[in-house]
């Protein structure tokens, strides 16, 4: 489950950065919840071949996030909405924008 998440964030934030047949595919999997079977069948392709797309589709979201940190950053972002303390939250941006 927790993938699901992980990967539909990813997907939100980079998915103009893929293929329209990489995305289609993550999208009926990641959001859509179908197996790699029933995409097959309704692709008209084989299992496999939907397998090999969602793996190389995790990796270059998880390559993308690796370099450029949009999800890792909004996530540091949110916990900084919760804290009441202004100078923590200066230090915590000046972290972030250093980082």
């Amino acid at each position: 489950m927790e993938d699901y998440v992980y990967y539909g964030n990813l997907l939100d934030i980079y998915q103009t950065l893929l293929n329209d047949n990489n995305k289609i595919i993550f999208k009926l999997y990641y959001e859509e919840n179908l197996t790699f079977q029933e995409i097959a069948d309704n692709l008209n392709v084989s299992k496999s071949y939907i397998g090999k797309i969602i793996k190389n589709t995790q990796k270059k979201l998880n390559d993308y996030e690796r370099k450029l940190n949009v999800y890792k950053n909004k996530e540091i972002l949110k916990e900084l909405l919760k804290i009441d303390d202004i100078k923590i939250i200066k230090k915590k941006l000046i972290d972030l924008i250093e980082s």
